[in-house]
């Protein structure tokens, strides 16, 4: 009987099926605000991007198509920060907001454990889509639990980082080590996730294979 194998595809097939996602749950929502902030004003802009956000899930329930973990966690945070922002009318609470909806995306991850919906394993579909019968496996589900703690954790650190730099440095600073910080906090847990995947599958009998590294060894 052959061990189950999964290979990660090619850093090229990964980024085809992952940059629509990122497009539709991240970067068109900002750009969205940003073009309408100066023509609608705070509320519209805030209208328009809730908008896009519900439109897109609509139309992917309309005709029966999966919606990604990315746009539901991207409209589910932008629907967090414009109710804060609609209650208090505060500046602080504007700049406050992003973290808040960190801390909203790390109680997701957390809550989506005791659930056995690990939040974790529909982002990684959304970036890597797994065959039926590895996304089925007992030990991947069990992974995909522990992966999603590991993510809220990260959330929890990211969180603490962000209100440390927001009560203690000027907004120019404030801004540019909040990006920086992040940034470093998600690249990390991306490695570590890949690599616990790895060695956790291997412990398990599942054989993982990185696509991208052989092929780019032959080239």
């Amino acid at each position: 009987m052959h061990a189950p194998h999964f290979e990660i595809p090619s850093l090229r097939a990964l980024a085809r099926h992952a940059v629509p996602r990122v497009l539709e749950g991240t970067v068109i929502p900002l750009a969205l605000f940003v073009l309408t902030l100066r023509v609608l004003g705070v509320w519209g802009a805030m209208a328009v991007g809730l908008v896009w956000g519900y439109g897109l899930i609509g139309l992917r329930l309309l005709f029966r198509r999966r919606v990604p973990g990315v746009v539901l966690l991207g409209t589910a945070t932008f629907t967090v920060r414009t109710l804060l922002a609609v209650l208090s009318h505060s500046t602080f609470i504007y700049f406050l907001q992003p973290t808040l909806g960190t801390a909203a995306i790390a109680g997701a991850f957390l809550l989506s454990v005791p659930l056995d919906r690990p939040l974790a394993g529909r982002l990684a579909d959304d970036f890597c889509p797994l065959p039926a019968d590895i996304r089925t496996n007992a030990h991947v589900r069990q992974f995909f639990r522990q992966i999603s703690l590991l993510w809220a954790f990260i959330g929890a650190v990211n969180v603490t980082v962000t209100l440390w730099l927001l009560f203690t440095q000027s907004i120019g600073t404030y801004v540019v080590a909040k990006t920086a910080a992040s940034s470093a906090l998600t690249v990390s847990a991306i490695i570590i996730s890949t690599l616990w995947f790895r060695r956790s599958m291997a412990r398990h009998g599942i054989v993982v294979t990185f696509a991208s590294f052989r092929r780019d060894a032959r080239s």
